[in-house]
């Protein structure tokens, strides 16, 4: 699943690719936002990405869609 998170004042968005379920980022960001310190999360490298909560812009959670090769009728 992708994950985009716009911090405040930068140029980019975070974009990373999670083995979470999209309820398992939300709760995530809900108990970080709720506490008031850091959203952290691992992507599916294992790398971590820590955001300030008082810098968090948003957070876009989406199912990886893939492409369809060729043409379609329709």
């Amino acid at each position: 699943m992708e994950v985009k998170i716009g911090v405040q004042f930068a140029p980019r968005e975070l974009s990373l690719e999670s083995t979470q379920t999209p309820a398992q980022v939300e709760a995530t960001v809900t108990e970080a936002l709720a506490a008031g310190g850091v959203l952290s999360l691992v992507d599916e490298k294992g790398r971590r990405v820590i955001v300030p909560i008082e810098k968090l812009a948003y957070v876009e959670i989406a199912e990886v869609s893939t492409r369809q090769v060729g043409f379609s009728a329709g």
